[in-house]
């Protein structure tokens, strides 16, 4: 401090505020913009949240209305023209984005939930009766095939919508993730925090979803967003065979829609492709996210990308 008050100038003070700011550790958003691929799949999801939010204004159609002229080329009405059964092609692509962009949000929260639960609780209690249970429900998961899982469980359903979408995934997807969850805390639980947590009398579940679990934060984000992804393309998968809602629009739906009606064969590709061509956009866009998540957990990964 003497030094300091005796520097009339405050050349020493910038000095020290300069080496404070250059030792500063970067910001995670920092890390995230520093990765070309990330920077590229925050651009991309950008523009597919966007795309959902503002479609009423980008579009005056319904996305329901079905009494356009069918198979009409595109024009200045008809963006991308319409399709054999009167849809403006450009209208449904814009709603469609709605339910993909909510069903990766919303059934991506509901693994990662399911799989915080499960694996985190089991690592905590490795060795115990507890632990065995757990682990043993989450080996019958892994082996359980989960495509025709969740056919079965839609094919059987009452009623089909987002809802039922929703849980499906959730209770078919969340065994892998939870393995993943249940490897790490068995590495922090011996941890020096976590041992004065429980010798000043925290119970099991402040120690696990309060000591543990923020030092878990970049494997929380990168598992969410990789459920995010499998949901997506699980809400796809079953619409293009025929378990989806039809009176979902989706992009699923729609090329679910297009290979019955022989889109291909009546030279209708753009009722095909573009469907095809966003979702493949929408899932690289999630990817190039979840490697700059991995940035935040790995130095060395930071240097190579560097």
């Amino acid at each position: 401090m003497s030094t300091i008050a005796a520097d009339p100038t405050g050349l020493i003070a910038e000095s020290v505020i300069e080496n404070a700011k250059i030792q500063r550790p970067p910001r995670w958003y920092e890390v995230l913009w520093s990765s070309k691929k990330a920077r590229i799949g925050i651009i991309m999801l950008g523009f597919f949240v966007l795309m959902a939010l503002a479609a009423p204004l980008l579009t005056p159609y319904s996305p329901n209305d079905s009494t356009f002229m069918p198979t009409q080329d595109p024009s200045g009405q008809h963006w991308l023209g319409t399709n054999t059964l009167g849809y403006d092609i450009w209208t449904q692509l814009l709603y469609g984005a709605r339910l993909s962009v909510l069903i990766g949000i919303v059934g991506g929260l509901g693994v990662t939930l399911v799989s915080l639960l499960v694996g985190m609780i089991s690592g905590y209690a490795e060795g115990t009766w507890l632990d065995d249970v757990l682990s043993f429900i989450t080996n019958l998961a892994l082996v359980v095939p989960v495509l025709p899982l969740m056919m079965v469980i839609v094919a059987y359903s009452e009623t089909r919508g987002f809802w039922l979408l929703v849980f499906v995934i959730s209770i078919t997807s969340w065994a892998g993730p939870a393995r993943s969850k249940r490897a790490q805390i068995i590495t922090l639980r011996s941890r020096e925090f976590v041992q004065a947590a429980k010798f000043g009398g925290e119970n099991m579940w402040r120690v696990v979803f309060r000591e543990i679990m923020p030092n878990m934060t970049s494997l929380i984000v990168s598992g969410f967003i990789a459920a995010a992804t499998g949901a997506i393309a699980a809400e796809a998968g079953l619409s293009f065979m025929g378990f989806g809602d039809p009176n979902t629009v989706s992009w699923g739906q729609m090329l679910f829609q297009a290979n019955a009606n022989g889109a291909l064969v009546q030279g209708l590709w753009v009722w095909l492709l573009v469907p095809g061509l966003v979702l493949a956009l929408l899932i690289t866009a999630l990817s190039f996210v979840n490697f700059g998540v991995d940035l935040l957990s790995n130095a060395q990964l930071r240097e190579e990308e560097n």
